[in-house]
């Protein structure tokens, strides 16, 4: 969206990847933000050596299509009218660990044994594992047969997406029970996603309406071209979860989820304010620095935060009811952390394991903004930081308001860390 910045992409490119969209924006029309990137990313690459752009979209072959799917022919009309030659996959479901289809699956298929759910759930899709998606984006690379032509790409099953969660649940030795309504609205349909997944209301409701129309792709020999083998559903699910249990999920979806922080960067959030803040410094001695800082690094998520865990997530829910992320985003890998990615409702701001500093930056709503920072120093001091900038009247309010509790939950996460033991 920042005209300027994308003079850094160098001119001596022979295939370009767009893989963007703004689907899960929480201000403004996504379909004129995902129209300036497209006119603005179309403009730089025709002054490059490019001689192709190779375009990941939505299957569109209905005449009446929802915003979301809308969009994506739109970029792609837009992206075809250049001096390049285009090359367009089509895609329904993706399934894979980090994908947002696969990960809202999961949600619903773990946290609910008996679903009452929306009519939606008849509508058939063409889900294709994410290993294919990557094989078709290669695979075209570079090929003349597939400049400025389109091809929709699928897996070999056509499911509804009650016949999805139900096999998901089977794969996953769960017994799960669903009942479909047909009086349950798009706008009750977007809170019941909002509610039990982790996705972000603006995405439940294009996610629901793009859910209406059946995503079933037009036959074409790109497959046996490429040489492709389709995975079907059932072994995209296990192949997922293999990922999941060796730590090898590279990204999520979750990560993208956020208020504002990338739109300024990382590095305008690192710097923790040093004036017209208030802060919570704890510190304690500790014996050995190693196991403490694999406690840290495992924080949150499943593991949870040491000490008073059912009071995060009350602050997680009051979230969600004021339409922030809440505490449903958890974190991507039991043991590994990097900087930009999603914990909870914090954003990691900075994970240097030699420096045995984490820093986090809160994405929850509040009437200001906070920090909190974990560090050991060369003297086996653990030094926590809570620091918080207020806005207003309010944020001073809020600070006050929440102080008592500080007291005691920062005091005993801070113990918990320290010692062997892990108290709830």
């Amino acid at each position: 969206m920042d005209k300027e910045s994308l003079q850094n992409i160098p001119d001596d490119i022979d295939v370009a990847y767009y893989l963007i969209h703004s689907m899960s924006t929480q201000s403004g029309d996504f379909e004129n933000m995902e129209q300036l990137c497209a006119d603005n990313f179309k403009e730089r690459i025709q002054k490059t050596n490019t001689q192709q752009v190779i375009y990941l979209s939505g299957i569109v072959n209905e005449t009446q299509l929802s915003k979301h799917l809308s969009s994506r022919k739109q970029v792609e009309e837009i992206l075809s009218k250049s001096t390049f030659a285009l090359t367009t996959l089509r895609a329904g479901i993706i399934v894979g660990s980090g994908s947002a289809s696969f990960e809202i699956i999961r949600d619903l298929v773990e946290k609910l044994p008996v679903m009452i759910t929306p009519k939606w759930l008849k509508t058939k899709c063409q889900p294709i594992a994410i290993r294919n998606v990557v094989e078709f984006l290669s695979g075209v690379a570079g090929r003349s047969d597939t400049y400025n032509e389109s091809f929709d790409i699928g897996g070999p099953d056509i499911l509804s997406y009650k016949e999805m969660l139900l096999r998901f649940a089977k794969i996953r030795g769960l017994k799960r029970k669903i009942f479909i309504v047909p009086v349950m609205t798009p706008k009750l349909s977007s809170y019941w996603l909002y509610f039990v997944t982790s996705t972000s209301y603006a995405l439940a409701t294009n996610l629901v309406h793009s859910m209406k129309i059946e995503v079933i792709c037009k036959p074409n020999d790109l497959a046996s071209r490429l040489n492709i083998s389709s995975i079907d559903y059932d072994t995209s699910i296990k192949l997922a979860f293999d990922k999941i249990k060796q730590n090898l999920v590279l990204s999520s979806w979750k990560d993208a989820q956020t208020s504002n922080i990338f739109q300024k960067g990382l590095s305008h959030y690192i710097e923790v304010p040093v004036n017209g803040y208030y802060k919570d410094v704890r510190k304690i001695n500790i014996e050995n620095s190693k196991p403490v800082l694999d406690k840290i690094w495992a924080i949150g998520g499943k593991t949870g935060w040491y000490y008073g865990n059912w009071l995060w997530e009350i602050r997680g829910i009051m979230d969600q009811f004021m339409g922030g992320v809440g505490m449903r985003r958890g974190r991507k890998s039991g043991t590994e952390i990097s900087a930009g990615e999603s914990l909870d409702f914090w954003r990691v701001l900075l994970a240097d394991k030699e420096e045995k500093r984490l820093l986090l930056y809160a994405e929850m709503k509040l009437p200001g903004e906070a920090w909190l920072e974990f560090k050991i120093d060369k003297n086996n001091i653990l030094t926590q930081t809570a620091t918080f900038r207020p806005l207003g009247l309010w944020g001073r309010i809020y600070w006050y308001a929440v102080l008592p509790f500080h007291g005691f939950i920062f005091n005993g996460m801070l113990k918990n860390i320290a010692t062997d033991k892990i108290l709830k």
